[in-house]
């Protein structure tokens, strides 16, 4: 078992967390030049592929694997957040807690901020003693701060497009009050086919057009249930 860090924006966190996103997917970035990819089942079930209608092919060289692993492996969330932050009464009991020898009692979830639960950036004092109030990018969260971690459960590869309702609504896309589709905490993406809600959340996130380009990418499926990361 190996773990990988992944990101994920607010929206898709909160689908995480209320349970309705078991599904992510990546730009399979090796096959963009590809003219047809296939699942290569491996003994680690990893999801290699290889560029060819069918394994045996002239074409079928051309090989590799998730980057993101394969089933049983750990993808560890990295999203907006801020940390380690302490109470008034923590720094004054433990006045060192900044130091090499100190601070990774601190460095857990417990004493970190996450811009996906709402509300403003955190307000806290720097080593300067100057306040500050502002959020980290989600790139730059360490392996300690992550407060989810999502066990792998299966991968695959397929066209973009190639989507089935059953897979958007697993994609965090839920059925709204009035019949429609959309995220479960924002009015934009609604549609009433899911497919075209995530397709839209899609464009939004990879830019106009990438819709249209039907990449080929990783289907990456973990349980409902997601695993808090321990301190």
């Amino acid at each position: 078992m190996k773990e990988r860090p992944i990101l994920f924006s607010g929206a898709m966190v909160r689908a995480l967390l209320n349970g309705s996103k078991t599904q992510t997917r990546r730009i399979c970035k090796p096959a963009a030049n590809l003219s047809a990819v296939v699942e290569v089942p491996d003994p680690a079930e990893r999801g290699q592929v290889y560029n060819g209608s069918h394994f045996g092919d002239e074409d079928g060289e051309v090989q590799f694997a998730c980057p993101y692993g394969g089933r049983g492996d750990r993808l560890w969330v990295r999203e907006t957040w801020q940390g380690p932050l302490l109470k008034e009464f923590e720094t004054d009991a433990d006045a060192d807690w900044h130091t090499p020898a100190r601070i990774h009692q601190y460095q857990n979830p417990a004493h970190c901020a996450y811009a996906a639960d709402g509300g403003p950036a955190p307000e806290f004092f720097d080593l300067d003693d100057n306040l500050q109030q502002r959020w980290r990018p989600s790139i730059h969260m360490p392996r300690w701060a992550s407060r989810l971690t999502l066990e792998l459960a299966s991968v695959r590869v397929e066209r973009l497009q190639d989507i089935s309702e059953a897979d958007a609504l697993a994609e965090g896309i839920v059925r709204q009050p009035d019949g429609g589709y959309g995220l479960a905490d924002t009015t934009h993406y609604h549609a009433t086919d899911p497919r075209i809600c995530y397709w839209s959340l899609w464009d939004h996130i990879n830019g106009a057009g990438s819709v249209e380009s039907n990449p080929f990418v990783w289907v990456l499926g973990f349980p409902s249930t997601t695993t808090p990361a321990q301190p």
